[in-house]
């Protein structure tokens, strides 16, 4: 009973906390990385155990895929560029960096154990970014470099730490040696999740019922990622193709009674997660902190406070320098036209840079450390120091860095979804053109209105119908589906014109389902 009672304080506490986050505009992970630190010094507090070997699947297999499901291949396409080189070189420097580093320190850590350490701490948090980000007015660009870096770099981070904790259990081999099996990997990896993706869509197509639905969506994500651990491809590669695969067919064959009630189960449960992710690692650095003296405390700390300062450093020198070499290419007129277009301003770089916030995924991977794995203590306390660390620093300056820049207003976003709105609303007048009732010319005046509004008012969206439901409306509103698809399949809109539009007929059809 104690522990259901800590439960529901806790998850109340957190909710508590997320709503004062939002009131002063800062990302709700870093008042949860707090209550964590609170609770790993609470000598009263609970002390839960979570086997090491579901760290990751539990905590970041549905996170991976919620944010690879938003994901937007056109636009990871047109920022190729910036992206790639976030999420290979960056996080290849910043693993490099505090890996070096953490040697120098503790000459007597193995190289392998370091590098592992560099991976945990490289991959910056998609969550806490976005909460800062939907708040400001940022350039389109930035946000979507920002959102596809996220997504992948996780992936490189991770596999980067999987071969380095591989490398600690099997001693006597050789980096060259998983080199084959981590190329298998890679290919296979992401060739399983698109097969997953087809075989799962087929076996789910005929469950109707919201509840079976979104248990499946779940046990789904937990499946594919435990198989492909157990055949020995990248469970983080796997779930991102299968995501990713999932988004292009799923709207298409989802209602919307159906998508409005697995959304809203999605978001709370990644807000779960990472409530449980930081609770966790707090309780799990209690015993560590409470057995150590007063010097290894203060050489623990400042070996974390290091790790922290290069983890922000290093980004900030990868990032700045390739804005200013990319700026001096321009200059010269080294670069081609259409590439010029991604070259990024110094406002635009020093923004970028300052977005290393970490969280789950770096607890999740110091979590996932075997009990007997080296320095396991050492590398779960600098890890929660650098996601405090990041939070505090980078979260709660971020918004006011952005104000201060004073970027130009750029919602392309806006401008595609009143397009497709158009479209769409044209394609459901179609759809009841010949229809003679009096009921359809009901409709048809109501749906002209819509399209007047939509021209006139591009950022206001569609207000949900008043009107009595009817075969007639639901029709028109399947024609503006396909409208709507066809839009996005031709990349005439971007996912994100896409979900804004979807969502606003989800209402519609969920008022003509009343």
């Amino acid at each position: 009973m104690l522990t259901f009672e800590w439960i529901i304080g806790l998850l109340l506490g957190a909710v508590a906390l997320s709503a004062l986050a939002r009131r002063i505009k800062v990302p709700y992970p870093t008042f949860l990385a707090i209550g964590g630190m609170l609770l790993a010094f609470l000598p009263s507090g609970p002390s839960w155990a979570l086997e090491p070997e579901l760290a990751l699947a539990l905590f970041v297999a549905p996170v991976l895929l919620d944010a690879a499901y938003d994901t937007s291949l056109r636009d990871l396409r047109n920022n190729w560029l910036p992206v790639s080189t976030l999420v290979l070189v960056a996080v290849g420097v910043t693993t490099i960096a505090v890996a070096v580093v953490a040697h120098w320190l503790r000459p007597d850590m193995p190289w392998a154990v370091a590098i592992a350490l560099g991976a945990i701490v490289a991959p910056p948090d998609a969550a806490a970014a976005t909460a800062i980000l939907r708040q400001v007015s940022l350039p389109y660009r930035i946000q979507k470099i920002l959102e596809g870096e996220s997504l992948l770099n996780d992936a490189s981070a991770l596999l980067i730490y999987r071969v380095a904790v591989g490398l600690v259990a099997a001693e006597h081999m050789k980096v060259r040696e998983f080199v084959p099996s981590v190329t298998v990997a890679l290919v296979g990896s992401l060739a399983a999740g698109y097969l997953f993706a087809q075989v799962w869509t087929l076996i789910t197509r005929r469950i109707t019922e919201a509840p079976s639905a979104i248990i499946t969506q779940f046990a789904g994500t937990f499946m594919v990622w435990i198989v492909a651990e157990h055949i020995g491809l990248s469970g983080i590669l796997t779930i991102v193709a299968y995501a990713i695969t999932i988004a292009r067919t799923a709207p298409e064959r989802t209602p919307a009674r159906l998508r409005v009630a697995s959304y809203a189960v999605w978001e709370t449960v990644v807000f779960v997660l990472n409530v449980l992710a930081f609770m966790l690692i707090g309780m799990q650095l209690r015993p560590i902190w409470s057995e150590l003296d007063d010097e290894v405390r203060f050489k623990y700390c400042s070996f974390a406070a290091a790790i922290l300062a290069v983890v922000i450093l290093a980004r900030i020198a990868w990032v700045m320098p390739y804005g200013a070499f990319l700026r001096a290419l321009e200059a010269h007129g080294l670069l081609p036209p259409r590439a010029a277009t991604a070259v990024p301003t110094l406002r635009r770089g020093i923004v970028v840079s300052w977005c290393g916030m970490r969280g789950i995924v770096t607890l999740a991977a110091a979590f996932a450390l075997p009990e007997s794995f080296p320095y396991r203590d050492l590398i779960l306390l600098t890890a929660f120091a650098v996601v405090l660390g990041s939070l505090v620093i980078q979260g709660l300056t971020l918004r006011p860095l952005i104000m201060a820049l004073r970027f130009e207003e750029d919602d392309p976003v806006a401008r595609e979804a009143a397009h497709a709105r158009s479209v769409a609303f044209r394609a459901a007048l179609d759809a009841i053109d010949a229809d003679p009732s009096e009921e359809a010319e009901i409709l048809r005046l109501e749906y002209r209105a819509v399209l007047l509004r939509a021209e006139t008012e591009p950022d206001g969206g569609v207000a949900t119908s008043e009107l009595p439901a009817d075969p007639l409306r639901r029709r028109a509103i399947g024609a503006a589906r396909r409208a709507l698809l066809r839009m996005r399949q031709l990349e005439e809109i971007g996912d994100d014109a896409f979900h804004q539009a979807e969502e606003e007929l989800d209402r519609a059809e969920l008022s003509a389902q009343a």
